[in-house]
């Protein structure tokens, strides 16, 4: 199969599992009564446009933490915080809004990296550690706030076993960092790709994995940097789920620090363990669903928290994608 015809048939295969989301959202508001969903978020009114400037904050320390890892490689210092902070809502908006995998949001990241001057290997090292280190907080994110579930008096034995499952999981990230310290991940990676699309496609492309690989062995080799970004990362984490105390209070239902933290959890985990599913269509919505009862919250207000959130996605994500091709049109001009 040509690059070509294995690149339309993933695009479809997206668009397709963005249908299958979009129908899956519609039919569990059906289900769960789509009257009383709307009218909760009519109830609540324009106060729930509070949200979209609140998440600007969980994403600057997101953006602060990338700043960290790209620091060591940024002797000219170009890429500076408040750069980061708007690449970072670009990343996040096409990984939210555009009918591709979660993977996509990472390679624009690396391609903004790019337009201030760093060098291929260290914005791809940069955002590689980002998202291992994301996954590696989502994961002990998931399982602080499952253990704090397990401890509640509503706990099903549906949690347990997802609590359970969590902890099978925990390794996972570590086996990946200490495959991207001892082996040569990318090297290898970029030899199958010149067999699959040449080696003249390969050079135009500029990619080199044993430089990728080397810049990733030397962010292990520097913890305290790695240290740093987990925190920032995951004060973000934590930082972002008052959110959800915050559109639940708006929405006549206010709730304890824990119940916001599990649901973020909740959140995360289904987000990242069907990653593949564009925007995380209808897996947000059943991670809710199956969150919600524990805490007492009746299906239709997790609905409508989720329906909040995906509002938030669109009212700050949108501008962000239409500032990008206005960046890129300025820099052809330029050039």
């Amino acid at each position: 199969m040509g690059l070509p015809v294995l690149g339309g048939v993933l695009k479809a295969a997206s668009y397709f599992a963005a249908l299958l989301g979009l129908a899956a959202i519609v039919w569990l508001s059906q289900r769960h009564g789509i009257a009383e969903i709307v009218g909760l978020l009519y109830r609540a009114g324009w106060p729930l446009l509070l949200l979209v400037p609140f998440h600007a904050l969980p994403l600057l320390l997101d953006a602060m933490g990338w700043r960290v890892l790209l620091a060591p490689h940024d002797a000219p210092g170009r890429a500076r915080l408040p750069y980061l902070f708007w690449a970072s809502t670009i990343r996040e908006a096409v990984a939210r809004l555009l009918p591709l995998a979660s993977i996509g949001g990472e390679l624009v990241g690396i391609r903004l990296a790019m337009r201030r001057g760093l060098d291929g290997a260290a914005a791809s090292a940069s955002v590689v550690l980002q998202l291992l280190l994301s996954i590696f907080n989502q994961l002990l994110f998931a399982l602080l706030s499952f253990a704090l579930v397990l401890l509640h008096p509503g706990a099903t034995p549906l949690a347990q076993r997802i609590g359970l499952g969590l902890l099978i999981s925990a390794p996972v990230p570590l086996l990946a960092a200490l495959m991207l310290r001892r082996s040569r991940l990318f090297e290898l990676a970029q030899r199958g790709l010149t067999r699959l699309v040449g080696a003249s496609l390969q050079a135009r492309l500029g990619l080199d994995g044993a430089a990728l690989d080397q810049r990733i062995r030397g962010y292990f080799a520097q913890p305290r940097i790695l240290l740093a970004a987990v925190c920032w990362e995951f004060a973000g984490l934590v930082l972002g789920s008052f959110e959800n105390a915050l559109a639940l209070r708006l929405l006549g239902h206010p709730v304890g620090l824990l119940t916001a933290l599990s649901l973020e959890a909740a959140i995360q985990a289904a987000r990242h363990l069907f990653f593949m599913m564009p925007a995380g269509l209808g897996v947000q919505e059943a991670g809710l669903l199956l969150i919600a009862p524990i805490f007492g919250l009746p299906p239709d207000l997790a609905l409508a928290l989720s329906l909040c959130k995906r509002m938030r996605d669109l009212l700050f994500g949108v501008p962000a994608l239409l500032s990008w091709p206005w960046l890129e049109a300025r820099n052809r001009i330029r050039a």
